[in-house]
């Protein structure tokens, strides 16, 4: 109801963000959201300061955004995996940069298993990337941007954060307990008397990243599978406007709903959708 709401409002204008002079710290920049996300931000006077694990990919980030009209770019080899590399990595980038301004935690991993197929390896590993590193960044970087009540936080989530989905037992937790410690972390800053902070929750469909490869809806024109470059100008445009949520579609509304449904009805729901076997096509051979 909340999110209905507040994109009713949406339709009125809203002061918008100015990116001059911020420091933009992007996680997983070397493909997909990530890079589409820096090449966008690259011609409005930002500073962007990308991590990812991938070198190669994340050099030619670098690239694409300096032809972008991006005038400084610090790239960093980062294992956001790992605590004490965000944790050194962060202090070098305040050493070496400044403080970062708008975080923006992008990184993610999706495995596709059955839950039984899961290993504890692999729910340890998706936690790991989906929502510790998230905790580890923003305990990195808020503190800063408390200081000076000046800041903006934008996670990228899920829509199957928002409900459980076949195979993707432990993405849809990783991403759930995102949505909930951002909803926390907003309720503290607002509470708080940080009000110069914002937050946004960015809880996507499917999109067409190395992440999703091979996934295709049975149901385009309600959940329509998204390309990167239009994901990540529908996340610019959020952070400008100091949205709280971006969902995409509209339709992921729908799948909130499901707690009110009976089981068989909200079962029912996913077969109409025909997303167990999409799931099936997309990973069961991987």
């Amino acid at each position: 109801v909340f999110l209905l709401i507040e994109n009713a409002f949406s339709i009125f204008p809203r002061r918008k963000k100015y990116f001059a002079g911020e420091i933009v710290l992007i996680t997983g920049s070397a493909n997909g959201i990530g890079r589409q996300v820096a090449l966008k931000l690259a011609p409005l006077g930002v500073t962007l300061v990308l991590w990812d694990i991938d070198d190669e990919g994340n050099k030619e980030t670098s690239r694409l955004a300096q032809q972008n009209g991006a005038n400084r770019v610090f790239v960093y080899h980062c294992d956001c995996s790992r605590r004490e590399d965000i944790y050194e990595q962060a202090d070098k980038v305040r050493k070496e940069v400044g403080d970062v301004t708008i975080l923006i935690n992008n990184a993610s991993i999706l495995i596709g298993k059955t839950f039984c197929e899961l290993t504890d390896e692999d729910f340890e590993k998706t936690f790991r990337i989906n929502f510790f590193s998230q905790v580890w960044t923003c305990k990195a970087f808020l503190p800063a941007m408390v200081a000076s009540n000046r800041g903006h936080l934008v996670s990228t989530a899920s829509a199957a954060g928002l409900t459980g989905f076949y195979r993707i037992s432990d993405y849809c937790a990783s991403k759930s307990a995102v949505i909930g410690m951002m909803e926390a972390i907003n309720s503290e800053l607002y509470h708080g008397g940080k009000r110069g902070i914002k937050t946004t929750i960015v809880c996507p469909y499917f999109i067409s990243t190395r992440l999703s490869k091979g996934f295709k809806s049975a149901k385009p024109c309600l959940f329509p599978v998204y390309d990167p470059e239009y994901a990540a100008s529908r996340i610019v445009d959020a952070i400008k406007k100091e949205k709280f949520y971006l969902t995409m579609p509209l339709a992921v509304y729908l799948l909130g709903l499901k707690i009110f449904l009976p089981r068989k009805a909200a079962l029912f729901f996913e077969s109409y959708i025909k997303f167990p076997e999409s799931m099936e096509e997309a990973f069961s051979q991987k």
